[in-house]
């Protein structure tokens, strides 16, 4: 069956960085766009980022440009989400995503907080 598991999340300052994991089984990933998405307390479920199959377009969220990095390897049937220069409102759930059969990962918690 088709599994996404998220992992990498955690808590960390403001300024820092974490990069995220997402670990495809099931189906054949290197075939298919990949997205990250966040939910924070409250507040509803955003894309932050996309990525092609191939991995030569991406797409992100205006508050992540610039801080933010989507790359896949598709010989590790992995996903990535490089966060960079955190910040306090960066605070979520973070959620892997594949948009063609509507996969979802369990997610994992990202916290900014000094």
């Amino acid at each position: 069956q088709v599994q996404l598991v998220e992992s990498g999340g955690g808590s960390v300052q403001p300024g820092g960085s974490l990069r995220l994991s997402c670990a495809a089984s099931g189906f054949t990933f290197r075939i298919y766009a990949m997205n990250w998405y966040r939910q924070a307390p409250g507040k509803a479920r955003e894309l932050v980022a996309a990525i092609s199959s191939g991995g030569g377009a991406t797409n992100y969220a205006d508050s992540v440009k610039g801080r933010f990095t989507i790359s896949r390897d598709n010989a590790k049937n992995t996903a990535y989400l490089q966060m960079n220069s955190l910040k306090p409102e960066d605070t979520a759930v973070y959620y892997c995503n594949a948009p063609y059969g509507d996969w979802w990962g369990q997610g994992t918690q990202v916290t900014v907080s000094s």
